[in-house]
């Protein structure tokens, strides 16, 4: 039987010891399916006195995370901190530095310094690995870099964040407010006390700049990502959207077009028959469109201890197993720099709720705006005030005694920059109370 394999584990939250759990209760199990052991020999965590239970053996305490990175004790260095710079990079680079290799879950670090730390480990000779930083359990970073090495992929896409889609899908099923929605979801641990991160989409879209990466063969683009977060869907547009036959996700989308790489984290309206309609709760999926493979998609658990930990322990397997390739699938000297795709250039439906005032001439007015933008519409519903719902406060008054009422458009394919220019000069016109919604329909 071979030496076994020794790690150093930084972090010993949620996935930390999900990770040390997963592989005390199934030591045996991959001691037969390795034939070697694979044993924790250190760990770092901020709080040596927190309880954690058993499954540490005999490993040494470090207090510093890159004291535990240096040691000669551990051949596998494991990153659970968190954070795109301070411990964890610090401790990455360590390790990398002193030829051991890495695994680690930490998607904002990866999206600000990946392409840096995977030239440094492919220098070395080892091996940086990340299943779990995009989509918790679901085995997308496997897929990409082995079963579908061969395909030319066209489109990555999916629902990457649990929290958004835990608030939708509650605003959807039960008819409540945003606010309650997200409350409940803070109660339960799947949003942060600062939720921005998440409800802003940027969570989503430093999942999406890897999938890009390695989907596409390019440098890490975090910037080139066009993001918006859900803080602005309504009931009104929920109510609207169900309606009209379509179901409200917030969505990573990132394809391959004639003028570059267009990527987007965005709310978007997809058909209620959709396999993404059916994705609920806290579950994400990830879709992948294959020159050869064809359309795939991936559900499962995008986040907790259990799944997450299942995706850190896939990657020591392979280690384990002598695995090593670029972390980016291609080596990062054939990177190329992501060209990004003007987002005015897409071509789609999308959905739009105005809040028109009641006055004569202002539904002419709109359509004449949408006329001048080459914007013809598929259908045109005018939505009465509805009652206030639980956790969302009444709107004011909309101007000197003047009613305004919701209506909902939905348009035949148009540019990006047409709607943009159209609804612009509705908004000018002063014919609505508030900005107009726009939110994209993907045909997914």
């Amino acid at each position: 039987m071979s030496e076994p394999l020794t790690l150093g584990v930084a972090g010993l939250g949620t996935v930390g010891m999900g990770l040390i759990q997963l592989l005390s209760a199934h030591a045996p199990r991959l001691e037969k399916l390795l034939g070697r052991q694979v044993v924790v020999t250190g760990v770092s965590a901020r709080s040596r006195d927190k309880a954690r239970g058993e499954g540490f053996g005999t490993a040494r305490w470090f207090d510093d995370p890159v004291a535990l990175a240096k040691d000669a004790s551990n051949t596998v260095f494991v990153e659970l901190i968190g954070g795109e710079d301070g411990p964890a990079k610090a401790a990455i680079e360590a390790a990398l530095h002193a030829r051991k290799h890495v695994v680690t879950a930490n998607k904002a670090l990866l999206a600000k310094h990946g392409i840096a730390l995977a030239r440094l480990a492919e220098a070395q000779g080892v091996s940086l690995n990340f299943e779990a930083a995009v989509a918790g359990g679901i085995p997308i970073i496997k897929m990409l870099r082995e079963a579908l090495a061969a395909n030319r992929v066209r489109r990555v896409y999916g629902i990457l964040n649990g929290t958004c889609n835990f608030i939708l899908t509650k605003m959807t099923d039960e008819n409540r407010a945003f606010g309650d929605a997200l409350r409940e979801a803070q109660e339960l641990g799947f949003a942060e006390a600062d939720p921005s991160f998440d409800i802003g989409g940027f969570d989503a879209a430093h999942k999406l700049s890897l999938l890009i990466c390695l989907a596409f063969g390019t440098t890490v683009a975090f910037d080139a990502i066009h993001v918006e977060g859900i803080e602005g869907i309504t009931t009104a547009d929920i109510e609207a959207a169900t309606e009209l036959g379509y179901c409200v996700k917030l969505l990573g989308v990132a394809a391959q077009t004639e003028h570059g790489i267009e990527a987007r984290v965005s709310p978007v309206l997809v058909a209620e028959e959709s396999a993404l309609a059916e994705v609920s709760g806290v579950t994400n999926c990830v879709g992948i469109d294959g020159d050869f493979a064809g359309n795939l998609l991936l559900v499962g658990p995008g986040a907790g201890a259990k799944p997450t930990a299942s995706a850190v322990a896939s990657d020591i397997v392979d280690i384990a197993r002598g695995l090593v390739m670029p972390p980016f699938i291609r080596p990062t000297a054939v990177l190329e720099p992501a060209r990004p795709a003007d987002l005015a250039s897409r071509l789609g439906n999308y959905y739009v709720r105005l809040s028109v005032y009641d006055r004569p001439g202002a539904m002419a007015a709109i359509m004449k705006r949408m006329s001048d933008e080459t914007v013809s519409l598929e259908s045109i519903v005018q939505k009465k005030p509805g009652p206030v719902h639980p956790g969302q406060a009444a709107e004011p008054p909309p101007g000197a005694g003047e009613a305004a009422v919701n209506v909902i458009l939905i348009t035949h394919d148009t540019t990006e920059a047409a709607m943009r220019k159209a609804l612009k000069a509705i908004e000018d016109d002063g014919q609505v109370k508030g900005r107009p919604q726009m939110i994209r329909i993907e045909d997914l």
